[in-house]
């Protein structure tokens, strides 16, 4: 199976509200990068990157975490951190039966782990102010 048949299956064999609130999570990560990519990593972990790891999703006993790899590096105006705050690389959002994800903050957290790793507006920015620079170099 390749990583999104495993994590559909994952989901599915979630059949309490732990499955819901991972179709969720997914799904606001798909409408916020429609470029991410799914993986499958550390033997059972949903995992999606764009440029590098942007998140880990995991279904435990009595929550959903949601584990951003350079979560440290990005803003969180809506607070949705709430766990590893005192960690120098991860952040994570500890999700119990009955939260609510917010997932307009949701997106835009993971919008900002992409312009992170080098993807999305940003890099081309960049890419096209480089480019600019070594041509004035030539001349």
């Amino acid at each position: 199976m390749n990583p999104s048949e495993l994590i559909d299956k994952r989901i599915a064999d979630l059949a309490d509200w732990r499955g819901k609130m991972l179709a969720n999570i997914r799904k606001a990560i798909h409408d916020a990068d429609p470029e991410i990519i799914e993986e499958w990593k550390w033997m059972g972990s949903p995992c999606w990157s764009h440029d590098g790891l942007i998140c880990v999703a995991n279904a435990h006993k009595d929550k959903v975490k949601v584990t951003f790899a350079q979560g440290a590096s990005l803003p969180d105006p809506d607070k949705l951190f709430n766990n590893g705050l005192d960690g120098n690389r991860w952040r994570a959002i500890d999700l119990y039966e009955g939260d609510k994800i917010d997932a307009r903050a949701l997106k835009n957290m993971i919008r900002a782990a992409a312009v992170h790793n080098g993807a999305g507006p940003k890099k081309k920015k960049l890419a096209d102010a480089r480019g600019s620079q070594s041509k004035a170099r030539k001349k």
